[in-house]
């Protein structure tokens, strides 16, 4: 019987999330699989095939390579010029079969054709300028929004090209003729301006008409290259403040012919209808001077159009990003109206969510002025603005006599589940507010979703979902730390620490591959190297330029967690210089090599403990952390300099990693295994960084750990650092059941402690809201933070039981590890090579059912419970069945005289 072939996806190009628009001449190339699991067994690639046909050529290019490299292979052709096109399929041979019986299958059918095309490769590029208003700016306070206009003509008929280049400084939304360029969100993104500026391309050709009179405008706001940014009150025009725009319009007709528009002193500009535009604060909208068709061809130049003036093109390179752009992905409605005990009309969402509002229809009497203030929670019944500090994350409408539409905030987003209107009712006689009134548009980075699991504990489940949505706001166009407050910055440690959870439920190659050129950049920029606590650095004056353990550390573990995850090794190629200066030149040592012990760490930050207003005072020894992590990122960057080839370096760096672990444990480790300070995040990491010299120290410091796990009565007792790793660091020392325990533990501090109190993303602090309702009294609360979420990974790797053997999933490790009252769980994961599915569960309390799936070219190593016995199998459908025997359910804390939580507190 012929054995099925698997379909192929059309290919991709860099991690560039369409190919259309790429800055890379001679773009890498990867494809996945699509198969039909139940007859597609232990198929393997032997080779490939790519075909390639430049545009407008017409000549097929053929290539065939004898590889079994599906992911990010090289480029066969020429390589593209500027503007370059070109149509790419491929298509695989297969074979399948074990050890010597081996068959070939030949090849597959071809893959469908995908379009590939470069944006600007080159500076001289650029024949436009940017162009600002000739009005003086206000950099003292805030700026309303700037709009550009040009009317142009299209001199030949029929069009073959139709493309936008553009960019700004500040936030854009460009229009042709009235209709809208992309459905981009606070485009071009947030780079470090001094050093990147995004752009981006547009196929305009449904929206130009050739020999027709049209217009192209574009308005202009703050974003975050002008707006107040930082806490203690902010700063504003950090990088500049003339917002400008930079657009460049280019046109082919049928025929060869062309046509170009640039940004020059010949367009117009007038002030727009959006008279604030702020990141914090929100927007004002004054519809009493708005002029409707501003954007379109019948716009009248009333004499309120001024004249523009050109600026010198950046200095800061103009890229064309990897990263999705931020899109609303999301539309949100009502679940009630209420009214506060003082009278005020509040919306409830039902979610805590990033974005802003949509006002389907409004209608009040002419300059009336309604305003709509958003937050997360409630207290007392009233909306909780403390946590929020300077923010006023208020938007405004001034209304006038027409009615308005479909009208949401352009320039700012918000963090908030809940929203006071004020000037607005359910009484109101004119137009009603209902819940049909408006919804809540969600806005992050529009990353493809990879990763999914599920249990049969819905409260773990929550716990998953929560962790999603937190990253889903905080990944908005860099990976920030919080969406609602006056902050909202690119916090290194955050993203260092949330990275592999992140990897695993979207695809973060583009975005955080992106963000981590300026991390280098800003961080080559110091005279020790030391990269910023934020990126891009919007806090230089709060910053005294030291360096920090953990945070810093991202320079070096946030490529190697991107390498793990996408098998990408330009990405460490890329950030190899940033490595190595960090580690040289940017660690201040003391004699002994580690961390010099004068340098004030963040450490264990928010340790459960920390008073609320000194949320680093830790119960492990903040040295001790900075330690444990060098150790480990030596470790990780002699690995990367043995794969880059950079010999000498990996010699020198493995030799430096063993003996900096030989000098952390005669400073930290007793030679019984216990760690001074005996914490569980010290412990913690002297396992799971593998810091241990022993199998008898490893034992003694898991042993240890147990022990103060139960003492603590499953209640977390670690901060920053020791979250994301204490249940790793518990089932490799063979105390899941413990872990499960800590997991389904529901007293405070918990990770289902905020369930019960209503979360729906993941808190900033363990007790961010009290058990009586009230918020944490500390400066520093947010309810939208997914570091401590970083326990999914766990839910990933050991409850769901998939993990990477080889960097980009080529080979996986299936390893599920029951626990607790979850009886089943499934993850599936969209890996490089095609989707993984993982699901078991455990039948009548006394078998073991496991289903997977893997993908072709791909290899699983499946270790079942109480199995001895370890298995590979190749790609196709696979179940297997055991018996099984559960452990003792719960296991018991260790009573102290005052005792500790009992079964009550377990979810």
């Amino acid at each position: 019987m012929a054995v099925e072939q698997p379909n192929l996806t059309p290919p991709s190009f860099e991690q560039h999330p369409t190919g259309f628009g790429i800055g890379v001449a001679a773009p890498r190339i990867s494809w996945r699989f699509l198969s039909s699991p139940s007859t597609i067994q232990n198929w393997e690639q032997a080779g490939y095939d790519i075909e390639v046909v430049h545009i407008p050529d017409s000549e097929v290019e053929a290539y065939h390579f004898p590889s079994g490299n599906s992911v990010l292979v090289p480029w066969p052709s020429r390589p593209l010029l500027s503007r370059g096109r070109a149509r790419v399929r491929v298509r695989a041979h297969g074979r399948v079969g074990d050890g010597e019986l081996i068959k070939d299958l030949g090849s597959t059918n071809w893959s469908p054709w995908a379009m590939v095309e470069c944006a600007f490769l080159n500076r001289s590029d650029w024949i436009s300028r940017p162009i600002t208003t000739v009005e003086r700016c206000k950099p003292d306070g805030p700026q309303g929004a700037r709009r550009f206009r040009k009317v142009f003509t299209i001199p030949f008929g029929e069009i073959s090209k139709a493309r936008l280049y553009i960019t700004s400084l500040g936030s854009y939304t460009a229009y042709i003729n009235g209709r809208r360029v992309g459905d981009e969100c606070l485009a071009p993104g947030w780079t470090s301006y001094n050093h990147r500026i995004n752009y981006q391309v547009f196929d305009i050709g449904m929206l130009v008409q050739p020999r027709q009179e049209s217009t192209i405008a574009i308005e202009v706001g703050e974003g975050w290259y002008a707006t107040k940014l930082g806490f203690f009150g902010g700063k504003r025009c950090i990088w500049g403040k003339d917002l400008a725009v930079l657009a460049q319009l280019e046109v082919i007709s049928a025929q060869g012919e062309e046509f170009r528009l640039v940004s020059d002193n010949s367009w117009k500009c007038s002030s727009s209808a959006i008279i604030r535009s702020e990141i914090y604060d929100g927007e004002l909208y004054d519809a009493r001077v708005e002029d409707g068709g501003w954007n379109g061809n019948n716009a009248f130049d009333d004499g309120s159009w001024l004249e523009t003036k050109t600026l010198q093109l950046p200095a800061a390179r103009l890229v064309i990003p990897n990263a999705p752009p931020v899109r609303v992905t999301e539309t949100i409605q009502p679940v009630d109206i209420f009214t506060t005990p003082s009278g005020k009309t509040i919306i409830d969402f039902g979610q805590n969510l990033v974005g802003k509002l949509c006002i389907h229809r409004l209608k009040k009497p002419p300059g009336s002025k309604l305003r709509f203030i958003h937050a997360e929670v409630m207290e007392n019944g009233e909306l909780g603005v403390r946590p929020l500090r300077d923010a006023k994350c208020t938007d405004e409408i001034i209304m006038s006599n027409q009615e308005l539409l479909e009208w949401s905030p352009q320039y700012t987003f918000h963090g908030f589940r809940y929203v006071q209107v004020d000037g607005w009712t359910p009484e109101d006689e004119i137009c009603p507010l209902t819940t049909l009134s408006l919804s809540a548009l969600v806005m992050h980075t529009d990353m493809v979703r990879t990763g999914y699991f599920s249990c049969s504990h819905p409260l773990v489940n929550k716990l998953h979902n929560n962790a999603v949505w937190s990253m889903r706001g905080n990944f908005l166009s860099i990976p920030t730390d919080c969406p609602q407050r006056d902050e909202r910055l690119g916090w290194t440690g955050d993203i260092q620490i949330f990275c592999p959870s992140a990897n695993f439920l979207y695809n973060t190659a583009g975005m955080l591959g992106d963000w981590l050129q300026d991390v280098a950049l800003e961080q080559l920029s110091h005279v020790h190297s030391i990269p910023p606590l934020v990126v891009p650095n919007a806090i230089e004056d709060l910053w005294s330029g030291s360096p920090h353990a953990v945070w810093d550390d991202v320079t070096v573990l946030t490529p190697w967690a991107l390498f793990q995850s996408f098998s990408d090794i330009e990405i460490l190629r890329r950030q190899y210089q940033s490595m190595v200066a960090w580690v040289d030149k940017g660690i201040p040592r003391g004699p002994d090599g580690l961390w010099d012990v004068e340098y004030w760490q963040l450490g264990d930050w928010l340790d459960p403990t920390a008073p609320p207003d000194r949320p680093g005072d830790s119960r492990t020894n903040a040295t001790l952390v900075a330690d444990a992590y060098l150790v480990r990122v030596t470790f990780v960057i002699a690995e990367v300099s043995e794969l880059l080839r950079e010999s000498s370096n990996s010699a020198r760096y493995h030799a430096d990693y063993l003996r900096l672990k030989s000098v952390f444990q005669e400073k930290y480790v007793a030679p019984s295994g216990l760690i001074i300070g005996d914490t569980q995040t010290a412990l913690s990491l002297a396992l799971v960084f593998s810091l241990l010299g022993s199998d008898k120290q490893v034992a003694m410091a898991g042993n240890r750990l147990a022990y103060l796990v139960r003492l603590a009565g499953y209640r977390v007792s670690t901060g920053f650092v020791g979250t994301p790793i204490i249940t790793h660091a518990l089932t490799s020392a063979g105390y899941s059941q413990l872990a499960y325990r800590m997991l389904l533990e529901k007293g405070c501090p918990s990770w289902i402690y905020p369930i019960t109190m209503g979360a729906t993303t993941i808190w900033e602090r363990w007790d961010s809201m009290k058990a009586d309702g009230s918020i944490n009294g500390g400066e520093m609360t947010s309810f939208n933070h997914y570091a401590l979420g970083s326990i999914v990974n766990w839910l990933h790797t050991t409850v769901a039981g998939i993990t990477q053997i080889e960097p980009g999933w080529s080979k996986i490790k299936v390893q599920p590890i029951p626990g607790g009252t979850i009886t089943s769980a499934k993850a599936t994961y969209e890996s490089p090579f095609g989707k993984i599915e993982c699901a078991w569960e455990v039948a009548n309390n006394s078998t073991f059912v496991l289903d997977l799936v893997v993908p072709p070219n791909s290899k699983a190593l499946v270790v079942l419970p109480g199995d001895n016995e370890d298995q590979w199998v190749g790609s196709g459908r696979h179940s297997f069945s055991r018996p099984y025997f559960p452990a003792p359910w719960p296991p018991a804390p260790i009573r102290d005289f005052l005792g500790q939580p009992s079964v009550e507190f377990i979810a």
